[in-house]
């Protein structure tokens, strides 16, 4: 079953550029959209470009004086005290020129993506260059500058009635999101990621559940260190068939941050293309369910731009056009395109071969450990049904 899907892209998103030697590259993004193309299951119908999101949309969720700054550093003109305030010009949000510029771009893309659902009759929308769950009120956090899913998701909440599910499969807590609508009963915020025992941001444990009007709209699963397919993919499931059913969305927003790979570089998780073929997968069926198919996916994290992310995303969009993901061989044409710039060989099938980690010796008590998280965080929903 083939769906009605944008894919929201610009070379302009490689413009939002820390270093050269940052991890966080929207090169990725390209290397993602050349896939598609190589592959045939990305047209030139379905792409649309992104508009740069205004003042008013990003002052929605951010605050004046933290986007006057960003202007301002972007242009050199802001001082290193009044930086650190607002979390720009450290290690891990540098400052770089139109940095204004570059942010709004990705935040439009989004916003572009949320316009086609709910003004141009499509299903699905696609922008691989938003995602980024870090960004605060009044502060850059994790490579996030501004944080177009909550932007995207107040401009749904003014534009109508519907509540929005925000799922965040990225290995970071998706913090950022959650607290900005930590009070709110008509958006439900569903993250599972690594620990923060281990790894930034540190928050995301079972009992953040919202406050006030916003309690028990909050689920954060905290996955133990090197969890592996299998365990990440139960909790997924079951943790999004319930909250689903519990909150019954009339729109989706999904984040899908690639790293956690066992590749990935920056996290301690172990997951193969098997887990990232299901999250997608899930997600739309969930929209379909629930939402009459109203389901905007954006990227996110994924720190191996070259085995790991084209591939991930790659099915995300190919998921949300034609409802199954990508088999077999990876083009050669893509492969010959950038194997030459790429420092480690290139993958040549959509599926990862076995044994590309070391077997995890302690992976029952991982699992086991997993699942008491699970119980932890949806606890609330059984309760709830008990005195229904």
């Amino acid at each position: 079953m083939s769906c009605h899907a944008a894919f929201i892209y610009t070379d302009n998103f490689n413009s939002y550029k820390f270093r050269e030697d940052h991890p966080f590259d929207q090169q990725r993004v390209t290397l993602t959209y050349d896939l598609l193309k190589a592959a045939g299951t990305l047209t030139d119908e379905q792409i649309i470009p992104p508009r740069m999101a205004t003042d008013q949309e990003i002052e929605s969720v951010h605050h004046p004086r933290y986007v006057d700054a960003v202007k301002r550093a972007g242009k050199d003109l802001l001082t290193e005290s009044e930086g650190l305030e607002y979390g720009i010009g450290t290690e891990d949000t540098p400052i770089f020129p139109n940095m204004h510029e570059a942010a709004a771009t990705l935040v439009g893309g989004t916003l572009t993506a949320v316009d086609a659902v709910l003004k141009d009759g499509y299903e699905h929308a696609v922008n691989l260059g938003g995602g980024l769950h870090h960004g605060f009120i009044r502060k850059a956090s994790g490579f996030c500058i501004y944080n177009d899913a909550a932007i995207a998701i107040k401009y749904i909440r003014e534009q109508t009635d519907y509540k929005v599910l925000y799922v965040d499969t990225d290995a970071h807590h998706g913090d950022g999101v959650q607290w900005i609508f930590y009070d709110d009963p008509n958006v439900c915020t569903l993250s599972i990621h690594e620990t923060g025992r281990y790894l930034f941001p540190g928050t995301g444990n079972t009992n953040e559940r919202g406050r006030l009007e916003g309690y028990g709209y909050s689920f954060n699963i905290p996955l133990d260190a090197f969890t592996e397919d299998e365990s990440f993919l139960e909790v997924y499931e079951q943790a999004l068939k319930e909250i689903a059913e519990y909150f019954r969305p009339d729109m989706i927003v999904t984040q899908n941050g690639s790293d956690a790979h066992a590749y990935d570089p920056l996290t301690h998780l172990c997951s193969t293309m098997k887990t990232f073929e299901e999250i997608p997968k899930l997600a739309h069926e969930i929209a379909h369910t629930y939402c009459d198919g109203r389901w905007v996916a954006l990227g996110g994290g994924g720190y191996d731009m070259w085995r790991v992310v084209p591939r991930a995303w790659g099915q995300v969009w190919n998921i949300a056009s034609s409802s199954k993901p990508m088999t077999g061989n990876l083009p050669q044409t893509w492969l010959d395109q950038w194997q030459e710039k790429s420092p480690v060989t290139l993958p040549s099938h959509w599926h990862d071969e076995e044994g590309i980690y070391r077997e995890i010796p302690r992976k029952p008590e991982i699992t086991e450990k997993n699942k008491l998280s699970l119980n932890k965080s949806i606890q609330f929903i059984t309760n709830q049904q008990k005195y229904m």
